[in-house]
Parts: structure tokens; C-alpha cells; sequence
């Protein structure tokens, strides 16, 4: 049992490279201490107080750690746009793990206060049953208002082949980008591939081993945001499969520095 979700893994990674980073969640008061991470790395938390904080059961049903089976005991409830402060950034991550944190509405109404938005289209794939809480994968049928919405969207490959059928990446970001999303990173097992304005990028993990797999693509996602506040697509995916190699080589979130990632993009640039 650990904290865990994509907001701690990805803030985590942004703080620890230097970015200003704020998070605001739901989640019950007295679960308060699973922040301290976050607020030890410079991070700004708000809590929307809750009766119960989101709790995840994952299963790995053999070796395979790509294989997995998702339960969520436990749910915060869904976000409002009026429940969200006023927030002076660049940009607002919607960081969720199910299809119970955010909806269409939401989504529309921080883009209509002006936010460049984007999300992690596994925050509407990952269905909750329920009644036995298990998670399954499913299309979602405002996927292209969402890419609309979007200034920039995340997948899996996974995710990619329930919402364009496809599971060759860059097909399938192709279609997000016929759909309107500007930029899309999509991930897999071996690496992340980015579009952006109807050019694609690739880059490799290497990682040399996978006992951190959990919390991959929020880390991923999270350091190229943050690399690309400042530079360009290729470099900043680069940086992303660089930082995220590092983090799948130890258990927990990244918990390395900016110049540990500097040295690994200069050893793979080498090799």
C-alpha cells in the first residue's frame, strides 16, 4: 500500500526539475499526511475536503507488469468548475485516474474561464462499475469535443485503441489531431511518441528495469509539460522518456534532480 495517482507522481516530477507547481484536489481531511511529498518539493496543495479520499486497488496478474486489473474502492467524487480557485499559471492539468473525477461539463467550464487546458484521456477511458468498482476500458462518445477542448491530450496505447481503434501511435494521433487537439503524446511499453501540428516525434525508454512501471505515463506526461513551457516538441519529449526511464528504475514517484535527467538524455543521445 503506497500513495499514489497521476497528481502526485506528475506534480512530484514537474517540482523535482524545478517547475512552480500547485495542485488542487478532493480528498478527505484526514488523509492529509499522504501530502507531505508534494508540499516538501515546493508545492503549492488545495484541498476540496471529502468524506472519503480515492482508493485504488491494482492487481498484477502475472509477470507482465503492462498487464493490469483496476478497482476503485473508494471515490473523492467528481470535480466542479466553481469549486476550483482562481489560478495564475501557464497551464491546468487535469490529472485524473477515472472516469469519476471529470466530466464534459467540467471540462467546458474551465475552458470557458480561460485556462490552456489539458488532460489524460484516462480520466474518461477508465469506467467504474458501480457495483463491483472494477475498471474497464471503453470509448467515450464526446471524445472529439473533447480534443477539441484540449490544448494538449495524453493516451496509452491502450487508451488509444478503445478511442480511434487503432493501435499504431502515430495513427491514432493522427486522429486526435483530425478530432482538433493541437498536441498529442501518446505512450507505450518501449517508448512516447509526440504530434504536434501535423509533425511526429519519437523517442525511446531506457530504462533497465521496470520495478517504478506504475505512474508511467502521468510521469511522462508531467516532465514533457513542463519541459515544453520552454522548448520544443522534440527536445521536450527527449526529456520526458529521459526522466521517466530514470523513475521506472526505482519504486515510487521520481525522485531524482534536473541534472540526473540531463545525464541520461546525454548518455542515450550517445550511445
Amino acid at each position: 500500500m503506497a500513495p499514489g495517482s497521476a497528481v502526485l507522481c506528475g506534480a512530484l516530477a514537474a517540482a523535482r526539475i524545478g517547475t512552480t507547481v500547485a495542485v488542487v484536489t478532493r480528498m478527505a481531511p484526514r488523509d492529509e499526511d499522504i501530502l507531505a511529498s508534494l508540499k516538501a518539493s515546493g508545492v503549492e496543495v488545495d484541498v476540496i475536503p471529502t468524506d472519503v479520499t480515492t482508493y485504488m486497488k491494482v492487481v498484477h496478474p502475472s509477470a507482465d507488469v503492462d498487464q493490469r486489473e483496476m478497482f476503485q474502492l473508494a471515490n473523492a467524487g467528481l470535480f466542479a468548475a466553481s469549486d476550483i480557485p482562481a489560478l495564475d499559471v501557464r497551464q491546468v492539468h487535469l490529472a485524473g485516474i477515472t472516469d469519476q473525477e471529470f466530466d464534459l461539463a467540467f471540462v467546458r467550464g474551465m475552458k470557458a474561464r480561460g485556462y490552456r487546458l489539458s488532460a489524460d484521456m484516462q480520466s474518461f477511458v477508465r469506467q467504474v462499475d458501480p457495483v463491483t468498482r472494477s475498471i474497464s476500458f471503453g470509448d467515450v462518445a464526446d471524445k472529439a469535443e473533447f480534443a477539441q477542448l484540449l490544448d494538449m491530450v495524453k493516451l496509452d496505447v491502450v487508451e488509444a485503441k478503445v478511442l480511434t481503434g487503432s493501435d499504431d501511435l502515430e495513427r491514432a494521433a493522427a486522429m486526435f489531431e483530425d478530432w482538433g487537439s493541437p498536441e498529442t503524446v501518446i505512450t507505450r511499453a518501449d517508448g512516447v511518441l509526440a504530434r504536434v501540428n501535423g509533425k511526429t516525434y519519437w523517442e525511446p525508454f531506457s530504462n533497465r528495469s521496470v520495478v517504478g512501471r506504475t505512474g508511467r505515463g502521468d510521469t511522462t506526461f508531467a516532465a514533457y509539460m513542463a519541459r515544453r513551457l520552454d522548448h520544443d516538441p522534440g527536445e521536450s519529449l527527449k526529456f520526458a522518456a529521459a526522466l521517466v526511464s530514470l523513475k521506472m528504475e526505482k519504486a515510487g514517484p521520481f525522485d531524482g534532480t534536473l541534472a540526473d535527467v540531463i545525464e541520461r538524455m546525454n548518455a542515450t543521445a550517445a550511445c
